[in-house]
């Protein structure tokens, strides 16, 4: 048995160190997100809605400008920390100030002109959970008039 731990320890060690992938940038412009709430226990209420945006690449600390937008959500005004990429993956937290605030974990899964995501989030005092699911796809040109800037 000691020489097939050694066996797998000389293969780890001779393997190297794990290599990041090359991060997937979304193509700037406007975007058509589903987007679905979901709340555990209760499948027939979920909420539903498609928002249409513009994310660019370098917004908000490089996530791309994805951010939470359910309705009456406090989440969609905290900021974002700790933004890390890995290929294609994209994940984050969300935190806001205080007490017993809201708080909530994203993570993306990103092409060039598409993303999917989920939000786990906890609405802090309220002991409440739920998650937001994200479909978007690149539906062309940033227009100025109709689609805010996230």
């Amino acid at each position: 048995m000691p020489s097939i731990r050694v066996g797998c320890c000389l293969a780890a060690l001779l393997a190297g160190p794990a290599v990041a992938a090359e991060p997937i940038v979304l193509e700037g412009g406007a975007y058509e997100v589903e987007v679905k709430l979901e709340l555990p226990h209760l499948d027939d209420i979920i909420g539903k809605k498609v928002v249409r945006l513009c994310l660019t690449p370098e917004a908000n600390g490089n996530n791309h400008g994805i951010a939470v937008l359910s309705d009456n959500n406090p989440l969609a005004r905290c900021p974002v920390s700790n933004v890390h990429q890995d290929g294609s993956e994209l994940t984050s937290d969300i935190a806001c100030e205080g007490k017993n605030s809201a708080h909530a974990s994203a993570r993306y899964l990103l092409a060039p002109t598409s993303f999917r995501g989920r939000i786990a989030m906890q609405m802090g005092g309220k002991n409440m959970t739920m998650t937001e699911v994200q479909s978007g796809r690149r539906t062309g040109t940033r227009d100025a008039d109709k689609t805010p800037v996230l």
